[in-house]
């Protein structure tokens, strides 16, 4: 029996279907990059059983998502995203827990609109100054992120999808170093990118990130904002000790930043997919800091 059932919201103009499971106090669940809703296929169970709703859309842009027409895929736009879902499953607040490009939007919502957010939960992407400050100063980091700097080039669109996606499985590879995935996750991770339309939005991502040219003029006092913002609510941070892709050491430091409160967690034997590697010892961390439903 499937551990979920799948269901479709409309928030912020977009439609997104979902997998979800349970009732009570909503968990909202946002992927990253490369990934989809099945990365949380150890919590989603897990929170139900333990008295939560846990919903995880796919994010804009990823199938069956729509692809916004305005191409807008910056950081901001996604946390504008997570709150209106709120909203739109009927909720006034609820938990988010983000891993990478979701964690961004975790962190971005939780700043626009800490009344709409009651705990946050962000996995393997640290917020304050370290990380954009290494992209300057650290060869390791630059060495972890060349991806995204190559994701600039319209080459990578190529790149990315030759012999089958190969690229996606060569990141999962080096960003969670021993970790061996479920060959079936990949599959079903390949059959997402394959949607047309798909991987250009994934990489508008990164391309909204680094060039000023793909955001929105508009948006750029909420963009600053979110960026080296205060997050006024209770946080738990996770992050594998063997994240090929963000370097643990730039979650030093962050506390400044959470005045609610934050806890830190650092997983060993555990890469950038610290969730699905160690789900056991993440859902621990996780309920525990969720304590009981209401």
């Amino acid at each position: 029996m499937q551990a979920w059932r799948e269901g479709e919201i409309r928030a912020n103009g977009l439609r997104f279907p979902t997998l979800e499971a349970g009732d009570g106090p909503l968990v909202l669940c946002l992927h990253g990059f490369p990934d989809h809703p099945r990365s949380f296929r150890h919590q989603l169970p897990a929170l139900a059983a333990a008295g939560f709703r846990a919903v995880a859309p796919f994010m804009r842009g990823y199938a069956a998502t729509d692809i916004p027409e305005d191409g807008r895929f910056q950081s901001v736009v996604l946390a504008q995203d997570a709150i209106a879902m709120i909203e739109a499953l009927g909720y006034q607040d609820a938990v988010v827990f983000g891993h990478d490009w979701g964690a961004l939007a975790g962190y971005g919502a939780a700043i626009l609109a800490p009344n709409r957010v009651s705990r946050l939960v962000t996995a393997a992407v640290p917020h304050g100054p370290n990380l954009l400050t290494a992209f300057m100063t650290s060869y390791d980091q630059q060495r972890r992120s060349w991806y995204m700097f190559f994701f600039q080039h319209p080459m990578a669109d190529g790149a990315v999808a030759h012999d089958d996606f190969r690229f996606i499985e060569r990141l999962w590879q080096d960003w969670s170093p021993g970790w061996v995935y479920p060959p079936e996750e990949m599959a079903s991770l390949k059959a997402t990118f394959q949607a047309p339309g798909v991987l250009t939005a994934a990489l508008g991502y990164y391309r909204a990130a680094l060039n000023p040219v793909n955001q929105d003029p508009a948006l750029a006092d909420l963009q600053e904002r979110i960026t080296a913002g205060s997050v006024e609510v209770p946080t738990l941070y996770l992050h594998g000790v063997q994240d090929g892709c963000i370097g643990v050491d730039l979650a030093d430091g962050m506390e400044a930043l959470f005045p609610k409160g934050l806890q830190k967690l650092m997983v060993a034997d555990a890469g950038h997919f610290v969730h699905q590697e160690q789900p056991a010892t993440v859902n621990r961390a996780l309920l525990a800091f969720l304590g009981q439903p209401g």
